[in-house]
């Protein structure tokens, strides 16, 4: 005979009180639920302004995808790695990034740090998409992993061939790049559409980045009469060499590339980028897509440049993806990515080839110039 049948209901109560306490202390842990996402660019050095543009356009998306639920229920926070667009630290961003366990990252900026980076995650489960590195290798290898919402330098340097071509027919060019993946692709693709449109550089100089004194290159631009100069390189060196070819009295035009897609070009070169071409996608702050975003940005007062907006849509794509396939698993987001599936993002509507390119490459020819203002900065030519 049982004589403590109260004993038993009491326990009985307890555990099922204890079972339905852990159940609640279960509900905030998956609520709470965070993804990673890791932002790797130049927060520091040389080309500081372009990660600037990289990380405000990151943080602006998450801010906004998480007032509206996350992704999957689950928040976005930020791991942010400062490579300082140089190659060895930017690998070193990407391991600390695996080694934190994040599988989702924006970035590189820079496609001689993007390059060594992409193979770390590639082999560690990590999917990128970069919105800036252009250099054709980063996709042509076809890593399961690589995406990017820009366009190549195959493409931009074709486009500026066929520009110099014709704009500058008769005329003698000059080359020069500053060594790095991106500088030196970007000028071996122009110099290559150049030769094809029958054209024959007079000079073709390659420097170290960095440099600051471009007193030997001025004077070969000056002894072979160069009318044009092509500038294979970032904004930093290119301001430098403007203002010293208008110091000494040349009249040679530059073009580039959209390492000059920043107003620090203008600070540092000053009213000697006056006239200078390059070549950039049109500019995605006039779609009405990025309307709504355009005043997001007013409000921190912060003034989004060439690829804040790219950096945006980048995660715009991250997220869809994952809705997409029900999953954060990377591998099932970027097969998805390469579905030729349509992503709607504030650039505008995205699809990706099978190597992780965008399926609508387009670039225009801009100039600097001064606005009703006289601030300088670039338009539609």
């Amino acid at each position: 005979m049982d004589t403590q049948p109260h004993v038993r209901k009491l326990l009985k109560k307890l555990i099922l009180t204890g079972i339905a306490g852990l159940a609640l202390i279960a509900i905030p842990e998956v609520a709470g639920a965070q993804v990673v996402l890791g932002v790797g660019g130049p927060i520091t050095g040389a080309n500081a302004s372009m990660g600037d543009q990289l990380k405000n356009g990151v943080e602006q998306a998450v801010e906004d995808i998480n007032a509206a639920g996350g992704i999957l229920g689950q928040h976005i926070t930020i791991s942010i790695g400062d490579d300082v667009s140089d190659p060895k630290q930017g690998l070193s961003v990407a391991n600390k990034f695996v080694g934190d366990g994040v599988k989702h990252v924006i970035g590189h900026f820079s496609s001689g740090v993007t390059l060594p980076a992409s193979d770390v995650y590639a082999e560690s489960g990590v999917v990128f998409i970069t919105p800036a590195a252009t250099n054709p290798q980063i996709t042509e290898r076809e890593l399961w992993n690589a995406f990017r919402t820009c366009g190549r330098d195959d493409q931009q340097g074709a486009i500026a061939a066929a520009y110099i071509a014709n704009a500058f027919k008769g005329k003698k060019i000059a080359i020069a790049h500053d060594k790095t993946p991106y500088g030196q692709g970007l000028a071996d693709e122009t110099r290559k559409g150049l030769d094809a449109a029958g054209l024959t550089e007079v000079l073709y100089e390659g420097l170290n980045p960095g440099e600051k004194d471009f007193a030997a290159l001025v004077s070969k631009i000056k002894a072979t009469g160069a009318d044009v100069l092509y500038w294979g390189g970032m904004y930093t060196e290119a301001g430098l060499i403007a203002r010293q070819m208008q110091d000494q009295g040349l009249k040679t035009v530059m073009m580039s590339g959209d390492g000059l897609a920043s107003e620090e070009f203008a600070a540092i070169g000053g009213p000697a980028v006056e006239g200078t071409l390059m070549t950039f996608p049109p500019d995605p702050q006039k779609r009405p897509e990025a309307a709504a975003v355009l005043k997001q940005f007013e409000k921190r007062n912060f003034k989004p440049e060439a690829f804040t907006l790219y950096s945006y849509a980048a995660v715009e794509i991250f997220k869809q993806a994952a809705e997409a396939v029900g999953s954060l698993d990377p591998m099932k987001m970027a097969e998805f990515m390469r579905s030729g599936a349509t992503f709607k993002t504030v650039i505008g509507d995205i699809s990706y080839d099978s190597k992780g390119d965008i399926t609508r490459p387009d670039y225009l020819v801009y100039k600097w110039t001064r606005d009703a203002t006289g601030k300088l900065t670039y338009v539609e030519n």
